[in-house]
């Protein structure tokens, strides 16, 4: 898993909440300091993003390349009317 997110006590994230004197204006903020997120050096985290955008990257391509082979396939076949399930 990955580092200080698979021990992590929801419970104690609120009680530092609530302890804590000046609220903060992002709760989102606030939950990413508690887990350790708000600090880019865990280099585990890096790698997940990276592969993250070359994934995206992929897909993308291939998501392109298969409306494109769509395309052409469609040009050699004869129009088909829609069968409809009696």
């Amino acid at each position: 898993g990955i580092t200080g997110v698979s021990h992590w006590c929801p419970e104690k994230v609120l009680v530092a909440l609530y302890e804590e004197p000046e609220k903060p204006n992002s709760a989102l903020d606030f939950l990413k300091h508690h887990l350790g997120a708000a600090t880019p050096e865990n280099p585990e985290i890096e790698l997940l993003r990276l592969e993250l955008a070359e994934m995206k990257e992929k897909y993308e391509a291939t998501v392109e390349e298969n409306k494109k082979l769509k395309a052409k396939l469609a040009q050699y076949e004869p129009p088909q009317e829609e069968k409809r399930a009696e």
